[in-house]
C-alpha cells in the first residue's frame, strides 16, 4: 500500500492533484464515525478509480473562533496523521484556518476549491457538516452543486455506540470521567498523546522521579492529572506514570506531559514517544511544597505499579 500523502497549503496543489474523491472535516480522534466515513470513502476512490482525499484544517475552525480559551482536543496533527496513516486514505490536504479562511464563502469553496482546482468526482460529509463564511454552505448546497459541475454527493448518518451518538465531544466528555475502557471502543483505538521529548527543569530527577517531558504547545489536552500509562517508540514497551497539566506546586505555566517511565534511566531526548492512558489515578493539585509534592509522587507511582499488577493478574 502507497503512503499516504500529505499536502500542506493550496499552494502545494500540483495537476496531478485533481480528480479525486473528497471529504471535509475536524476528525479531532479519527473515531469509529470518522474511520466509517474514510471507509466509504475510499471504496467510492476505488470504484472510480481516483485517489481519496481528506481536507482538514489547522487550528482547527474552533480554536480559531476560541481565541484564548482554547477548547480542549483530543489529536494534534502529528496524531491525527498517524491514526490517518492507519486507513487506507490516499491524501490529506490541510489548510491553515485564519481570518481569510474565515471569510471564504461556501460558493468560493464549490467553485473554485472542489471544482476548479481538486477537480472532484465525489464527496461525502456527514450529517452536521456546514461549510464557508458564517456556516452558509450544507448538504443540499453541495448536492445543487453536484447536479451543476457533475460530482457525487452523499451524506453519512451519526454513527450510534449504546443508544449515544459517537462524537468528539462525547469522546472527551468520556476521557474526563477516566472511562478509558468505554473511550476506546468510541474511539477504535487506545486514547494517546505523542510527542518528542524535550529538556524540562530536571526537578523529576532531583525529586527521585525523573521524568521524559512532552510539550503541549498551545494545545489545551482533553486530560489532566495523574494517569497509569504505557509509554512505546523507545525499544520496547514500558509501563510508567504520567502527570498532565500546567504543574501548579511549582508554578508551571504551560500544558506539560511529563512521564515517568519504571524501570528505565536512559537518555531519551528527541526521542518521539507515544504514551497511551489506561487508568486515573488522581486529578491535579497543588501541594505544599516539595516535600510533600515528593511524597504524593511516591505513593502515585505504587498506585500505578499496583494497578498494573492487578491488571495482570
Amino acid at each position: 500500500m502507497a503512503a499516504m500523502e500529505i499536502i500542506h497549503g493550496l499552494y502545494s496543489l500540483k495537476p496531478r492533484h485533481k480528480n479525486c474523491v473528497l471529504t471535509i472535516g475536524n476528525f479531532d480522534g479519527v473515531h469509529h464515525g470518522h474511520q466509517l466515513l474514510l471507509a466509504h470513502l475510499v471504496a467510492k476512490g476505488r470504484e472510480l478509480g481516483v485517489p481519496s482525499l481528506l481536507l482538514t484544517f489547522e487550528p482547527l475552525p474552533r480554536e480559531f473562533f476560541a481565541g484564548s480559551s482554547v477548547p480542549a482536543r483530543l489529536t494534534r496533527f502529528r496524531e491525527k496523521i498517524t491514526l490517518l496513516q492507519r486507513t487506507e486514505l490516499d491524501r490529506v490536504l490541510c489548510l491553515p484556518f485564519n481570518e481569510r479562511t474565515r471569510r471564504t464563502s461556501a460558493e468560493w469553496v464549490i467553485e473554485e476549491l472542489l471544482h476548479n482546482m481538486l477537480g472532484i468526482r465525489y464527496v461525502v460529509v456527514g450529517d452536521d457538516f456546514r461549510f464557508g463564511k458564517d456556516q452558509a454552505g450544507d448538504y443540499d448546497m453541495l448536492k445543487k452543486a453536484g447536479d451543476h459541475y457533475g460530482f457525487g454527493v452523499s451524506q453519512l448518518g451519526t454513527l450510534t455506540f449504546e443508544h449515544e451518538r459517537v462524537s468528539s465531544s462525547r469522546i472527551r466528555e468520556v476521557l474526563a470521567e477516566g472511562n478509558f475502557e468505554l473511550a476506546e471502543k468510541l474511539l477504535g483505538h487506545p486514547y494517546f498523546i505523542m510527542g518528542r521529548v524535550v529538556y524540562g527543569r530536571q526537578l523529576g530527577r532531583e525529586l527521585g522521579s525523573p521524568t521524559a517531558n512532552i510539550r503541549l504547545q498551545r494545545y489545551r489536552a482533553a486530560l489532566d492529572g495523574v494517569y497509569a500509562v504505557r509509554a512505546s517508540g523507545l525499544d520496547r514497551t514500558y509501563e510508567g506514570i504520567a502527570n498532565i497539566g500546567i504543574r501548579p506546586t511549582v508554578d508551571g505555566k504551560e500544558p506539560l506531559l511529563e512521564v515517568h517511565i519504571f524501570d528505565f534511566s536512559r537518555d531519551i531526548y528527541g526521542e518521539l514517544l507515544t504514551v497511551e492512558f489506561l487508568h486515573k489515578i488522581r486529578d491535579e493539585q497543588t501541594f505544599d511544597g516539595l516535600e510533600a509534592l515528593t511524597a504524593q509522587i511516591q505513593a502515585d507511582i505504587r498506585t500505578a505499579k499496583s494497578w498494573f499488577a492487578d491488571a495482570d493478574a
